[in-house]
């Protein structure tokens, strides 16, 4: 094993090597657990890595990365650890296929360091364009804005509304949905510079959430009691004779939106104030380009990158139009942009189509059809995905599945992800390090090792593995699958692979 530089205190990883893939031997797992075997060499796990730093957390109360409120991202001190870890120096080059709130993409701007990103998201355009303007804003005119919108108030015959979705509808109060829309029409009217525009507009999607009915929670959005849809329902129930839901969610009193607003706005203009005061002029370059990654990077020149620094959307069934559908919906997106958005996303949920045949049009049109044979020649010579599909087909026949949309979202994922690999592999020049963030997973009592599936496929790229940095706090599973098939322990590494 390497030198170890950034996670140096080891521990035995055994502990964390996967025991039985398949509950009650159902399931052939001979495959997995060669590969288990040769994995677990490069295995590392380390009191410096926890779940703090490869989530949301430490940047909730982190100057300029808390802008954005995306519990699927990580922290600005992971991507520090890694920066100095693979020796990146200012004027290098490090992208994030996946940008999200834009962590990567900023920690790099902010010691000088050059970054591209792609995200298929809205919310991460807005939020890119508010954080790389950090050193652009006017004070002045900041304090200006506050000052009037604590002295707006909403005429008494204004009667314009927020739009919604179908997952959106009955989000917000008769008042509130007044308010959004007022507070949006007076912003896109002020007369201040575009760059302060774009922040207030941030500063409304922070608020959308924290003034409705609902909370984000993992898959779906969760709903207060008092909302007209839970309203509705238990009317519904009542009339059918059915038992009412039992009802969890009370977010309390609710605050105005001009209150949200104020207090989101009073929060960035403090950080932009340390920020404009500490920081030096020695910034990287940004350029993010909203888009897939998938489609996106084969446009990009050989040989670009010194590092890529990540997280996928995981294979956990996450929707994430559906986790944000509040601040999609009031970006614009429709119901129909919203199932078209979903389909373009990387495969991680159950309603995801196969992508493989638009893939193909993309590469044959960029005249790379060769690559796209030889890509797909990597993934269904796989015998690994092979026996996980298979697995999952069985499981699938004998009811361990209760979604077979499952089966066509893990075999779909690790199809797109390896094009991205394919394509990150052409652009790193020699010597470059790639990290990924990600989750195993479990489905139908068969355990899906996410880390080390990658880093198979990325060695067949031609990728050299360096090592696998895992939590020491594993993940749990489901409720439903430890009440059937008992509780299984899963990873949350950090894969780290290397181009010769």
């Amino acid at each position: 094993m390497e030198q170890l530089n950034l996670f140096d205190i080891p521990v035995n990883a055994d502990k964390w090597q996967v025991q039985n893939f398949s509950a009650d031997n159902f399931g052939e797992q001979s495959v997995r657990m060669s590969l288990e075997r040769k994995l677990i060499n490069i295995t590392v796990v380390s009191d410096m890595f926890n779940r703090q730093n490869v989530s949301y957390q430490l940047s909730k109360n982190d100057t300029l990365h808390r802008w954005l409120k995306y519990k699927e991202g990580f922290s600005a001190d992971l991507v520090k650890r890694l920066l100095k870890e693979f020796n990146i120096k200012q004027g290098d080059t490090v992208l994030d296929p996946f940008v999200g709130s834009g962590t990567t993409s900023l920690v790099c701007k902010m010691q000088g360091i050059n970054s591209i990103g792609f995200d298929i998201l809205p919310m991460s355009k807005i939020a890119i364009k508010a954080k790389q303007s950090v050193l652009e804003y006017d004070l002045i005119e900041i304090k200006r804005v506050i000052s009037e919108i604590k002295n707006l108030e909403i005429p008494e015959n204004y009667n314009s509304r927020t739009p919604h979705i179908t997952i959106t509808d009955g989000a917000y109060s008769e008042n509130t949905e007044k308010e959004i829309a007022f507070f949006t029409e007076w912003n896109n009217d002020n007369e201040c510079s575009e760059i302060t525009k774009n922040l207030v507009t941030l500063c409304i999607l922070n608020s959308l959430e924290k003034i409705s009915y609902t909370a984000k929670d993992g898959q779906f959005l969760r709903w207060d009691y008092r909302s007209k849809k839970m309203l509705e329902s238990a009317e519904h129930r009542k009339k059918n004779g059915k038992s009412p839901l039992v009802i969890r969610l009370d977010k309390g009193d609710l605050p105005a939106l001009k209150q949200s607003l104020l207090d989101e706005l009073n929060s960035v203009s403090i950080d932009i104030s340390f920020i404009q005061k500490s920081a030096t002029s020695n910034t990287g370059k940004l350029n993010f380009i909203e888009g897939s990654a998938l489609y996106e990077l084969p446009k990009l020149e050989s040989n670009l990158l010194n590092a890529v620094i990540t997280s996928p959307p995981y294979c956990n069934r996450y929707d994430y139009t559906r986790t944000y559908a509040l601040e999609l919906a009031y970006l614009g997106i429709t119901d129909e942009k919203i199932k078209k958005l979903r389909q373009e996303l990387l495969s991680c949920t159950v309603e995801n189509r196969p992508k493989i045949d638009y893939i193909k049009e993309k590469y044959i049109a960029l005249c790379k059809e060769k690559d796209f044979n030889q890509i797909m020649k990597i993934v269904e010579n796989n015998q690994t995905l092979a026996e996980i599909n298979h697995s999952l087909n069985e499981r699938s026949k004998n009811g361990d599945i209760n979604n077979r949309g499952v089966l066509r979202m893990v075999n779909g994922y690790f199809q797109e992800l390896t094009f991205i690999y394919a394509e990150l592999f052409r652009l790193c020049k020699s010597g470059a390090k790639v990290a990924f963030v990600n989750d195993n997973v479990r489905y139908g009592g068969e355990v899906i090792s996410v880390d080390f599936i990658s880093t198979e496929l990325a060695e067949k790229i031609g990728f050299k593995p360096v090592k696998v940095y895992s939590l020491k706090q594993q993940k749990g599973n489901s409720s439903q699958q430890m009440a059937k098939f008992g509780r299984v322990p899963l990873r949350k590494s950090i894969t780290v692979w290397e181009k010769p």
